[in-house]
């Protein structure tokens, strides 16, 4: 009974600690997008003042979707603190994001076609991932 109770104590400090870990990492998180998105007012208030109109909308939608993934993950941590579960969807849809955005900077750098195929690839593993584990997700959630 004794190593039952020291068990049962430590799984739930260490719990307790997981929890502080993760509301840590929401703050970082949500500091994070907060920053990035004071970025892209900045990009937005100082386009057209470099040559390149292009390059300056290249930045801003490259900090937009960093914006989008850091919140796509400080959702998972947000959802957590809801159900004590960590979901699957918005990490694939952070991924997603990211590939796309190395996507769209592959007009600014040389780029094998090899390279290209694979992140298309990924591209699509990720999407089906993302409608599949949705519908899962979704059904779990409804039935709990």
């Amino acid at each position: 009974m004794g190593l039952t109770f020291s068990f049962q104590s430590m799984t739930g400090f260490l719990s307790l600690v997981t929890r502080w870990i993760y509301f840590a990492i929401a703050i970082v998180l949500a500091l994070l997008a907060l920053l990035s998105l004071v970025d892209v007012v900045k990009g937005f208030l100082a386009i057209g003042a470099s040559l390149t109109l292009t390059a300056d909308i290249l930045t801003i939608l490259h900090t937009v979707l960093l914006t989008i993934i850091i919140v796509e993950i400080l959702e998972t941590v947000i959802v957590y603190f809801r159900t004590n579960r960590i979901l699957v969807r918005p990490i694939l849809i952070a991924g997603l994001t990211a590939m796309v955005r190395r996507i769209l900077f592959y007009g600014v750098e040389a780029i094998e076609p090899l390279d290209l195929l694979v992140d298309a690839v990924v591209i699509g593993v990720l999407t089906a991932a993302v409608v599949l584990i949705g519908k899962e997700e979704s059904l779990e959630m409804k039935g709990s």
